[in-house]
Formats: C-alpha cells, structure tokens, sequence
C-alpha cells in the first residue's frame, strides 16, 4: 500500500488531498478550517482532516507531494526582472523578501510536517501544469484525452496541451510567461472593479450583460486583438507588455494606456456598474473563448483523440466551456471540479502514484474518480444534536428522511429560504448540495432575495440551477450530464419567455427583473444557466429533495448556491451552517435528519408533522 499526501499552499487556495493507492480518500481547501477566504498558508488543518480521514498518522505516508516547483518560480522571476531592467526596481525590492523565503519551500514544509510527529515523508515536487494536468486527466473517466491546462502562470508554464493515455501523461505544447490568457483575463477583471484572483467568475457574470454584437463590443474586441494580444491561430497568444505591469510592477495593467484605449477609466470596486464595463466584460468574455476554442482544435489536431479534460483556474470559465461542448470539437469533455490551485494538491499526489511510482490506473469510460467531490468532513446527526443543546436552537429530528425531504420541499415551494447541510463537504469551489443555500425557481423574487438578503452580493450575480439528471434534457438544451455545475447552457426553447426589442437598451436592474423563463430565478440575462446535474446514486439526500419537490410541486429544478455570505468561505462544521443561518435571512435550515427554524419563528403548523413542538428533547 502507498500512500500519497497532495500539498498546495503559498500563493492562493491552499489545499491537501490524500490518496491511498491511487485511490482518492480525502481533500479539502484550508480556507473552509480556518475561515479566512482563499488561505495561503500551510494547510496544516486540512492535512490533519486528511489524515484522520484516513485514519493513518503521518508516519504511515510515503510521500508527500508539492503541487509545483518553487525553485523554477524564483528562477522565472529573477529572468523576468532582469529581461526588464531597469523597470520594475521597486516592485523587485518589494517582492524580493517574500520571494527569498519561498525558496526555503522545503524546510518550510519540512518544518510544518514535522507539526504532526513521527516520520516525515519524502517530499516531491511535480512542476505546477502537471499537477493540473493529472488532476484532470486521472480521476476523468477516459483511458485517453487530450488535456488541456489554462491558468495565469505556474512556474513558466501559463498554458499546457497534453495527452493522456493510460498512467502517462505527454505536454505536447506549452505557452510561457508573460504570455498568458488567464494573466489576460484577470487584467480585464481588475480593470471592471473586481478583485484579480477572486472576481474573474463576477466578470464571468457580467458578460451577459454586455450587448452582444453591438457597435462598442465588437471595436473593443478589435482593441484587443490589434493592441492588447496576438492571437494565433492554434491559440497560442503575445501580449503586448507595453500594456501591462504584472511581470513586474505592482498592478495588472498600464491605466493610462489602457484608459487611451478603451475611453473608460478603471471602475472603482463596489461603484455602480454601468453599460461600459459590461460591455468590457462581454468584449473580453468573447475573445477568451474565441482562444480557448482555437486551443482545443489544436488539442484535437496533435492527440487525434475524442475526449478533452481540463484543468487550471480559467478551465472555471464555464460560459467558455459551455460554448466548448456545443462547438463539438470533441466528442466528450471533462473538467476538474477543483480546476484551481485547490485542486494541484490532488494532481500533485496523483502524478506522483502514477507517474514517479508507476502506480496503476483504471478508466471504465462512464464513472469518474471524483466521488462527486464530496471529499471533505462530515457530520453525524449526533454531532448535530449536540450542536443544537449548545445553542438551544428550535428544530425537529426525523425519523424518516423522506418525510424531511417532503416537508423541505413544501417550504421551498411556499417562498422560503432552506440551508441545506448533508454529508461530506465539496472539494472545489461549487456547492453541489452538501453545502448549499436553496429556493425555489420558479419564484420571480428569489434570485433578488438571495443576493441581496441572503448572500449580501452584487445583484447582477445570477443563481445556478440543480436538476435531476434524468429531467435535465427537458429544462436546459444540452447533451449529457454536468455534475459539477461547470458547464453554461442556455434553458430550454419551450420555458424561455421572449425578449423585448428594446431589452438591450434597458437599465441593467429593468434587465436583471424581467421575467425570461418560467424558472427566472436561475435564468440569466441572456437565457443561460449553470447547471448542476443530480445523480440519485452520487448524492441520494439531494437527490430525494429534488424528487420530492417534483413529486409534490411538479418541478425537478432548484436554485442552488453555496452555503456561505460574500467574504466568506462555504461553511464546514454544522456551527458554522447555524451561524450563518442565523446572521442572514434564511427561513429554515436542514442539517442532516434535523430541520431548524428561528427562535422568532412560530411552532409547527397544524400541518401533518407540523403538529408537533419546534423543540429538540
């Protein structure tokens, strides 16, 4: 038995991930311990929650694996500095002590490892694409695919094409700093008001807001064809550094120039958005999938083969990976759920039990490795219980789950708010109904709710519908499934409602308000959605909701959001979930076998199970 311990930490997203013989048992993301949004530290509780998941001490660990080389990033920033001189001095002499301890990587993780007592295991260091590229491609269901790996920068690497067969993994192309699409992306990002690392899927969502086709778009998409990047034809791109300051000063872009440019100054964060920086967001949008489209035809061209995976943070673009499958380059697409540096931490192991180690590998071609990504804590009903005495909290247990499922579904159907908190938490960033906040799609005013009395966020923001898997074909125009609410796609011909002529021209709240389908909730601007396809046999407690709900209220859809307010990260423990329950507007909350009301909320209704007292005995 070997046993692999994937480590990410440093930069953003910190994250540990174990795997016992190639299999993956356990991997969370620091932050959801710690409560602080996008750790970078050592993930020194995530790593204890990996262990005792497994039920091993560390000395049971053979290797311990680091998601990328930070000796080769040292070396690419030294060349870059130096390939710049004499501009960027200030930005060196400001990054240069931060730089200098991460050289010292290994004794740091040797030193945070030792923490944990016993033996410390042998460390290994993958270069940063790969580990992305064994996230996507091992735990897919494919024996073969092209691989294709999207992010700001690695240690050089910004873009990878690869191929996959087996336990081998083959880069076939690379794109280098400071050429890069994601670094691209998360300029336009900081230049719309928006945190560059964070906000990129706000700018994601925004674009549809901007008017497709129109006079602006289209010149500023020419803007940044002609003067931002060369955009090749197998998508690889240059940017134009006169326009940039990321290789080496302390902002993303040259505001001037870009303020020339475009005509528009950089919006302040947390100003009001107007038609300008939507129509920015839509310019960018378009052109980031005019190149990723360009990539996977390349992809396709160098492997010959049918299935694509995708990892790295804009592989999280899933308007861009909508638009991927419907251009059918490939026959089958599958994109890691923890695209981000989160998920490094697991390709890290992953590469090391396959590729150092020789590990073996087995696709079926249906199932992926994922287990759904319910790879974090859970909590049992006991732990529950006890939470509730602590805090003499309202709420009653059932017996029967699917009674639980019926009521909880008659209280979404009548306008409520539910907290939903069932099993092992997500790894990655998407709720996928163990860690999620519900309601009911088909009410006109939750998505306007949600954002603004529930999750405390911009209210152009839009909401991502679940739908049982086997209802998915009549409500969203896509083929196959998406478990992993990665995937954009617009709703169904026969639930959308028609736009008027003047929609464009109207004010972006006179937009966000009207009524596009007959599920406006989870109806985007521009009749999209982003879907989460539900499996009875992955998740069978989300599964029975959505049954119930569509049983009782004809209706198989939900909104889905995650389990968290703006700022914070998706809560873990059910502490946290009451918490937060209890700070927001949220009407009722489910936690395992137990449903909770507020302490000013009446008793049970007169209503079958209603009947009795709203009190934990």
């Amino acid at each position: 038995m070997t046993i692999c311990l994937g480590i990410s930490a440093y930069y953003h997203d910190s994250a540990a991930a174990l795997l016992v013989d190639g299999r993956i048992v356990a991997a969370a993301q620091e932050e959801r311990f710690t409560r602080i949004k996008q750790d970078s530290g050592f993930p020194r509780r995530a790593v204890g929650y990996v262990l005792e998941e497994a039920g091993i001490d560390l000395d049971s660990v053979d290797y311990a694996v680091f998601y990328d080389k930070p000796l080769l990033k040292f070396e690419r920033l030294m060349e870059t500095y130096h390939a710049f001189a004499p501009r960027g001095y200030k930005s060196f002499l400001a990054a240069m002590p931060v730089w200098i301890q991460k050289i010292f990587t290994r004794r740091s993780l040797l030193r945070e490892l030792a923490f944990f007592g016993g033996r410390v295991p042998e460390l290994l260091f993958p270069e940063h694409h790969l580990s992305h590229a064994a996230s996507a491609f091992y735990p897919s269901p494919f024996e073969e695919a092209a691989i294709l790996t999207i992010d700001g920068v690695g240690e050089w690497a910004t873009t990878t094409i690869g191929h996959g067969r087996g336990r081998d993994i083959t880069i076939l192309r690379e794109m280098h700093f400071p050429h890069s699409l994601g670094l691209l992306y998360a300029a336009f990002t900081g230049y719309c008001g928006f945190k560059v690392n964070s906000g990129e899927y706000k700018l994601m969502g925004l674009a549809p807001y901007g008017l497709k086709g129109g006079a602006r778009v289209e010149k500023w998409k020419g803007h940044i064809k002609a003067e931002l990047a060369d955009i090749r034809p197998d998508g690889s791109l240059l940017l134009n550094q006169d326009y940039f300051d990321y290789a080496t000063g302390l902002r993303m872009y040259d505001e001037g120039k870009w303020n020339k440019l475009f005509g528009i100054p950089p919006r302040e964060p947390e100003s009001d958005l107007n038609q300008d920086y939507m129509d920015m967001a839509l310019a960018i949008q378009e052109v980031t999938e005019e190149v990723i489209l360009k990539l996977a035809a390349t992809a396709r061209g160098l492997t010959g083969c049918g299935n694509l995976v995708m990892a790295g943070g804009v592989a999280l673009n899933c308007s861009a990976s909508g638009v991927l499958l419907r251009e059918r380059i490939f026959d089958r697409l599958w994109i890691q759920p923890a695209s981000g540096d989160a998920g490094g931490a697991l390709g890290a192991a992953l590469a090391a039990h396959h590729i150092f180690l020789g590990g073996p590998r087995q696709a079926d071609g249906r199932t992926d490795a994922m287990a759904g990504a319910y790879l974090g804590p859970e909590f049992d009903d006991a732990e529950v219980r006890r939470m509730a005495k602590r805090r003499r909290a309202p709420c009653r247990e059932f017996a029967d789950f699917s009674a639980l499922a019926d009521q909880a579904a008659d209280l979404i159907a009548e306008g409520n708010v539910v907290g939903w908190f069932q099993g092992r938490m997500e790894f990655g960033p998407r709720a996928l109904g163990n860690r999620s906040i519900l309601g009911d799609p088909r009410n006109p005013e939750m998505q306007r709710r949600l954002n603004l009395k529930i999750k405390y966020r911009e209210g152009f923001r839009p909401f991502a519908p679940s739908v049982l898997v086997g209802d998915i074909g009549e409500y969203f125009d896509i083929e196959g499934d998406s478990p992993y609410m990665l995937l954009v796609a617009p709703v169904a011909k026969g639930i959308q409602n028609p736009l008027p002529a003047d929609y464009g021209a109207r004010t972006l709240r006179d937009r966000l308000y009207f009524i596009r389908s007959s599920l406006p909730a989870i109806t985007h601007v521009d009749h999209s959605a982003r879907i989460q396809s539900v499996d009875p046999a992955v998740n069978p407690p989300y599964a029975a909701l959505l049954t119930a709900f569509k049983k009782r209220h004809g209706c198989p859809v939900l909104v889905n959001t995650s389990f968290n307010v703006r700022g914070e990260p998706i809560v873990c423990t059910p502490e946290e979930a009451y918490r937060c329950f209890m700070r927001t507007e949220m009407d009722y909350l489910v936690m395992g076998g137990l449903l909770f009301a507020k302490s000013e909320q009446p008793a049970f209704r007169e209503k079958g199970d209603w009947r009795k007292e709203f009190t934990l005995d």
